[in-house]
């Protein structure tokens, strides 16, 4: 994994309830990527969706949710995945920023799993990226790693490893700033 990556809280909406959101990344086969996002802070002040039977769902970025933006390298392409704390998670595939939205359900669906503690969320999250023509070989990757955070006063909480100017969005090129190599570790 790499070693633990800070995301940052989008400046026009500040969260008190959270302390830190980190994330860590790696490939342990060529077509295999795994991420962990660590949530700190007071837990029992953000609404977590209720863990529930994994499957695909859309609209998980309405609530917590974590998301990584994978793209290969030089390409305009990406494919997004969203992983609610309830397990459940969402692939789309865009052919260009926001355009050509494809939902996907591969033959083997990502493998999500989630701890809580007081003051601690875990999630956890396997992609075998084979089954994804774009990004499977084991070629050099662009990242943007993200967070939904929601609290209990209904507000949500954009985190990424960089934000472009203005509002969220994790869509944004800008926003694909780690790089993962083509051999795993």
């Amino acid at each position: 994994m790499t070693s633990p990556i800070e995301l940052t809280c989008h400046p026009a909406k500040p969260c008190e309830s959270v302390r830190r959101v980190e994330v860590q990344a790696r490939r342990t086969r060529p077509d295999t990527l795994e991420l962990q996002y660590v949530v700190k802070g007071d837990i029992a002040r953000l609404l977590i969706p209720a863990e529930s039977a994994p499957r695909r769902a859309d609209k998980l970025w309405q609530h917590t949710c974590f998301e990584a933006f994978v793209a290969a390298m030089a390409t305009t392409g990406y494919h997004e995945f969203n992983f609610s704390p309830s397990t459940e998670w969402a692939i789309y595939r865009f052919s260009a920023y926001r355009e050509g939205m494809t939902a996907l359900a591969p033959t083997r669906p990502p493998r999500v799993s989630m701890r809580r503690r007081r003051d601690q969320l875990t999630l956890a999250a396997s992609i075998d990226l084979d089954s994804l023509p774009e990004l499977r070989g084991g070629g050099a990757l662009r990242l943007g790693l993200s967070a939904v955070i929601e609290d209990t006063q209904n507000s949500p909480t954009y985190w990424a490893l960089a934000h472009p100017p203005g509002k969220p969005d994790f869509h944004h090129a800008d926003g694909f700033v780690l790089k993962l190599p083509a051999d795993p570790e």
